[in-house]
This record gives C-alpha cells, structure tokens and sequence, in this order.
C-alpha cells in the first residue's frame, strides 16, 4: 500500500477524531447549539435507557482498552499496516463515540441546578479547564503519536522512531494520567447534573479505574523498575491519590 495514500489515510482518520472530541465536548456540556447531548437524545424507558447507555459505555471501554494492548496491535498488525495501526484505532473510537450520541437514552430528573451566576461561570471555568488539561497533556508527551499522524510520517519519509523513553513533565509530576484528569474534570463539572448526566459521568469513571490499571501493566512491561518507582509517589488521576507501593 502506498507511503503516500497511508498518510492520507492517517490525516484523514485524525481529523475525524479531532471532530469527534469536539463533539464530544459539545455532548457532554448538553449545550442549546448541539444537536444531540447527553440531555437531549432517544425517548424511552428508564429501564431501556440504562441497559443501553451501560452498553454503549462498555462498547467504549472495550474498544479503547482493548485495541490498545500490545497483543492486540501484533494481531491487529497482520490486517492493516503497522504505520496505520494507531489510525484505525481513532476510527475506532469515533465508530464507538458516533454509536454514543446517536443512541443515548437520556434520563429525566435533575439532581442539582445552580443558580447563581457567579458559581456557574466558576463551574464553566473548570469544565472548559478539564477539557484543556485533556488536550494540552496530549501534546506534552507526543499528541502526534497518540493520534497516529507520527507513524504515517515517518513511514512517508523513511524515518526510525525513537525508542520509547519515560518523561514526567508538568502535570506529570502531580498525577500519572493527566488526559484523564483532564477528561474526569469535564464529565463532572456542571451546574446542572442531570440523573442523564451524572450516569454518563460515573460510567466514564468506572471506565477511567478501569483502564488505567489495564494501561499501566503495559507501561510497566516498558519502563519496568524506573516506572514502579513514578507510581510509588504519584497519584494516578487525582493527586496524591491511586498510588501503589
């Protein structure tokens, strides 16, 4: 297949997930502009919205840690080409989040609404701030890599990547998995928390535990010794918290 299609293929896949999480973003703030939110979606049962969301809430807990485990890849890897495999995993996720908003059962009632305004800005505040400390943590360590743009180029212009090394910079250092700090900050902040929402936002954290024990095995099987130490004295989303001796 060739260099250059790859990395159209690559460019393509990218840009589709960058429009993903915007979305996402949009969803999860429920706001008047977007046509599907975590408030505003499917009519039916409660009991029909809880079996369903649960299982779009797996779906992405599956798809996410599943297609990113090392025996995973090397299977993965014998169907599409290795350049491209981290490129199909963001399809795979924007398949899975594209199943989320489109067949989400929002859940009725309210459990808190805060009225004044100032809270509330406060509240905007720490959303769009989770959202940022997200997107900003994937680029302190490689957001190219992560989002499979590195691969395709360095398969296009026949460059080596680096071995992989272990850097703790800025929010690194208070806790081992910003992105999801980020990403738990902006499921939780708002002020109006919907029974809709505030399913949404604890599945997603069962999801976050769950995954970051699967990511760390494999981080330890990199970084072995030098990783066991980080994880001794940082918490693991939430400082200070999650760390294991």
């Amino acid at each position: 297949m060739g260099k250059l299609f790859l990395m159209l293929v690559s460019a393509t896949f990218y840009a589709a997930a960058v429009a993903a999480l915007l979305f996402l973003i949009g969803w999860v703030g429920a706001f008047d502009f977007m046509p599907l939110t975590v408030d505003n979606g499917r009519d039916g049962p409660v009991v029909t919205a809880l079996l369903v969301n649960s299982g779009l809430i797996a779906l992405f807990g599956v798809q996410h840690s599943v297609m990113a485990r090392p025996g995973f890849k090397e299977r993965w890897t014998r169907i599409v080409p290795a350049p491209v495999e981290r490129s199909f995993y963001l399809l795979g996720t924007v398949l899975v989040l594209g199943a989320l908003f489109h067949f989400w059962y929002p859940i009725e009632g309210t459990i808190w609404s805060i009225q004044n305004e100032a809270v509330r800005m406060a509240i905007w505040a720490l959303f769009w701030l989770g959202w940022a400390i997200l997107l900003l943590s994937t680029f302190l360590l490689n957001h190219f890599e992560l989002f499979g743009l590195q691969q395709a180029w360095h398969n296009l212009t026949g460059k080596t990547a680096a071995p992989p090394q272990m850097r703790t910079p800025l929010f690194y250092k208070l806790v081992r998995h910003p992105l999801y700090t980020g990403f738990f900050i902006g499921l939780w902040a708002t002020p109006d928390m919907t029974y809709s929402h505030a399913f949404m936002a604890a599945g997603f954290t069962i999801y976050i535990v769950i995954g970051i024990a699967y990511e760390e095995r494999d981080l330890l099987d990199v970084f072995g010794e030098q990783y066991a130490e980080y994880r001794s004295r940082v918490g693991a989303f939430i400082p200070g918290i999650g760390r294991v001796r």
